[in-house]
């Protein structure tokens, strides 16, 4: 047996509304860490040979815990890393519906398919893989982890998690709601560990697969380790989303649906909106509405109902994005609202809109994760998708026009990314399959495509 490590920081979250600590975390030792992983095995053995009825139990009475204890889980949210309380409330809403989505579909998409051969008889079967190691984010504390474990456990899967250091409370929340739902506590549990242990967590034998929400960087970490010992991976990372307004666009409803898009979760969003391309003949009409939109917004207070914006999660985090917004306007940007962090305690940032933004500006060459819009002036349509596509991301992408027809040619052929959509924000739906392309990750989550990505895809032949 290993000597116990004495090393280990503990882990901290502080309230990112007055830097006050939420909580301190013992991280786990090496041995307590293989020990889940070898009962996780253990587990999942038995836990597959469930019928689907017997897996859907604990979580369907999962999705009741959530929605009747979402004023907890919402202040959790907002003291943990500063969501807006009414978000939060949403966000365990929406975790309790994709737990019934997959309680109620999960049977049908993972049933045999049938295959005309020349056997008697030949079919495909869907069978868990075992062990799922996910390695979730900060931003959607809940909502990342319940899209990951709905689908995995029931298809059959055991899962760990590896949640952000900043964000353990709401781990350990999500832990004993599986476990109070009727869930084997081995089946899921909670590992209290920093980002740079999780290799060794990969090279366990005992893990089969693993997924990641997280940044670009994290994600190159994580394949490269799992790639060199042959695991499969699935990885939804960062997104610099373009909203298209074409010319015909109703620039009312386009302006109020893009401070939404770009304002949600503080704009700490994977799929936020990010980048604005807009036609130059009507580029002052859509920038006065949407500067008035973007102010409408009340910034303040997490737990203040009144509040629709709360701080960035950490202040490391608000700081990086100050410097992205000063870099931009040091190049050519220009401020038409917002652009300062305030005073007083707390990581809070305006809603700030730049515009004349171009190339080689952080504004248009990475992603703004935060409250800042990125508006970018183009000739005409044909420009505006190759803007729009201009981008190391392709998560999502959303057009605005009156020409629906024309919209959704624009968003099915011509938009570079996983999720398009024409007149709305892009948002994820449990019955949609959702994920990206280039460096915005591989393979999907949700649907019955999602349930899919961690089950051996077996060809069964009988003579």
């Amino acid at each position: 047996m290993s000597t116990p490590r004495t090393d280990l920081p503990h882990l901290e979250s502080l309230n990112p509304h007055d830097g006050s600590r939420v909580g301190l975390f013992e991280q786990a030792e090496d041995r307590d860490v293989a020990r889940a992983v070898e009962q996780a095995v253990r587990a999942q053995r038995s836990w597959r040979d469930r019928s689907f009825d017997e897996r859907s139990e604990p979580l369907r009475r999962a999705a009741t815990l959530l929605r009747e204890r979402a004023d907890e889980w919402g202040r959790l949210m907002a003291t943990e890393m500063g969501k807006p309380l009414a978000q939060g409330r949403a966000e365990a809403e929406k975790c309790a519906w994709v737990c019934d989505y997959f309680a109620d579909g999960a049977e049908e998409f993972l049933a045999d398919q049938r295959v005309t051969t020349d056997a008697s008889r030949s079919y495909v079967a869907f069978r868990p893989l075992g062990v799922v190691l996910a390695v979730m984010p900060w931003n959607f504390p809940f909502w990342q982890v319940f899209r990951f474990a709905a689908p995995a456990l029931m298809a059959g899967n055991a899962g760990l998690l590896k949640h952000a250091s900043n964000v353990q409370g709401c781990a350990l929340a999500i832990e004993s709601i599986l476990h109070e739902a009727g869930f084997p506590s081995e089946i899921f549990r909670t590992l209290v560990i920093v980002g740079s242990r999780v290799g060794s967590v990969i090279e366990h034998d005992g893990v089969a697969a693993v997924t990641l929400t997280g940044s670009t960087p994290a994600g190159r970490a994580v394949a490269a380790k799992a790639g060199s010992l042959i695991k499969k991976t699935v990885l939804e990372l960062g997104g610099s989303d373009p909203y298209v307004i074409l010319e015909d666009a109703d620039l009312d409803e386009a302006a109020e649906t893009c401070a939404n898009a770009r304002l949600l979760n503080s704009g700490q969003s994977c799929i936020a909106a990010k980048r604005f391309v807009v036609p130059r003949r009507i580029l002052p009409e859509f920038q006065e509405r949407f500067v008035e939109a973007m102010a409408a917004r009340t910034l303040g207070d997490p737990l203040d109902e009144a509040s629709d914006i709360g701080p960035q999660a950490r202040t490391d985090l608000r700081d990086d994005l100050h410097r992205q917004v000063r870099e931009s306007i040091e190049r050519g940007a220009t401020v038409l609202l917002g652009g300062e962090a305030p005073d007083g305690p707390g990581a809070y940032y305006p809603p700030t809109v730049l515009t004349d933004v171009a190339p080689g500006m952080p504004a248009y060459d990475e992603e703004l994760f935060g409250p800042v819009a990125a508006v970018i002036p183009v000739d005409d349509e044909a420009e505006a998708v190759r803007v729009a596509n201009d981008t190391a991301f392709g998560l999502g992408a959303a057009v605005f026009t009156r020409d629906v027809a024309r919209g959704e040619m624009i968003a099915a052929h011509h938009l570079e990314a996983g999720a398009c959509f024409v007149n709305g924000l892009v948002k994820s739906d449990p019955r949609l399959p959702f994920g990206g392309i280039k460096e915005s990750g591989y393979g999907r989550e949700l649907s019955p495509f999602g349930i899919r990505e961690f089950v051996n895809v077996k060809t069964v032949w009988v003579k």
